[in-house]
């Protein structure tokens, strides 16, 4: 994929945006991306080599899955965590667990067998909702999260805690959530936005309120995450607008596969990071990994799908394909580019 410096012509009114600061990205395909019922489960052989795929792009970490799905899925994780290690694949294997030892444990096993650093996705809901339903006690859920994070830090992994339906959850029970899995031992806190309910504007809320508690009780250096769906439409520019707010990483799958209407397209998250200066990897890869990614999922590609649409870089329309030849006559590939 070709970027080109713009023509001093094309005003860009995105230039006054304050500066992006590196952000990377998770790409959740083989744990939350496989949830989606339209999605076929490649092979072993698929998965690894979907692994190399997502290194190539540009991504910086990935879910390997939930080991203790079952002993064949632990089996399974365990190659994909060989073959990162085997390969040096320059990505960080992360894997989901509840808040319970029985799930943290083969992590453990994983990680120390292979001797491989290993990131724990330690997911929990909290929201007064979630509570109700399951007839929770919160004061249980916080000694829970406490119990779990201490657990698996103590033994060596890294952990992010993953707020299940942050998105809605009072600020008071967020506050206490964060705190209380921080001092704990989370490197990271994750937000998840799981019904997909919010607008870039709320995003955008919800992160700044997460950093500012951060800050404000001394864990500056713990990392903020964002987790999006599709629900609304907007997965995408919801986690661009986490990122303006303090996330240092967003989350996506390829094509924006997922439950119900998915997450954020993995690759638009590259292309628009590295766009706003948040993403510093070329993006040569990226359509090739859009489409033999998909070919491994048995997905076909809407031919107006960004990035790697049969038609996303075509156009019917006489005055635009037009002024595009005549940047060509020109000589001038830049403009031919960028007119249309």
């Amino acid at each position: 994929m070709a970027f080109f410096e713009k023509p001093q012509e094309i005003f860009d009114w995105d230039a006054g945006a304050p500066p992006l600061g590196e952000v990377q990205v998770d790409d959740e395909t083989l744990r939350d991306g496989l949830q989606g019922p339209s999605v076929r489960e490649p092979p072993l052989e698929g998965k690894l080599e979907y692994l190399h795929l997502a290194a190539q792009a540009g991504v910086s970490a990935v879910d390997l899955g939930m080991p203790s799905a079952s002993p064949r899925v632990e089996a399974e994780v365990t190659e994909r965590l060989r073959e990162i290690a085997r390969a040096r694949l320059p990505l960080t294997p992360n894997c989901a667990a509840r808040t319970l030892e029985r799930d943290i444990t083969p992590l453990l096993r994983m990680s120390q067998n292979l001797g491989v650093p290993l990131e724990v996705m330690l997911f929990l809901g909290f929201s007064a909702l979630r509570r109700q339903v399951e007839g929770w006690a919160r004061e249980h859920l916080l000694r829970k999260a406490f119990e779990a994070v201490g657990f698996a830090a103590k033994n060596g992994l890294l952990v992010t805690f993953v707020a299940e339906d942050a998105s809605r959850t009072s600020p008071e029970d967020l506050e206490s959530l964060i705190l209380t899995v921080v001092r704990a031992g989370a490197s990271r806190v994750c937000l998840a936005d799981t019904t997909g309910c919010l607008s870039p504007w709320g995003a955008e809320a919800l992160t700044a309120f997460a950093r500012r508690i951060l800050d404000h009780h001394g864990f500056s250096q713990v990392g903020l995450d964002w987790h999006g769906h599709n629900d609304r439409g907007l997965a995408v520019a919801c986690a661009l607008a986490a990122a303006r707010a303090g996330a240092s990483r967003v989350h996506g799958s390829l094509l924006g596969i997922g439950e119900r209407t998915g997450n954020a397209p993995v690759e638009q998250l590259l292309l628009n990071l590295y766009l706003l200066g948040g993403h510093r990897r070329e993006l040569e890869h990226l359509v090739a990994f859009v489409r033999r990614g998909a070919e491994l999922l048995g997905l076909s590609i809407p031919a107006y799908q960004p990035v790697a649409g049969r038609d996303a870089f075509t156009t019917a329309t006489g005055v635009h394909a037009a002024a595009i030849l005549k940047a060509w006559e020109k000589g001038d590939q830049c403009r031919a580019e960028l007119v249309y």
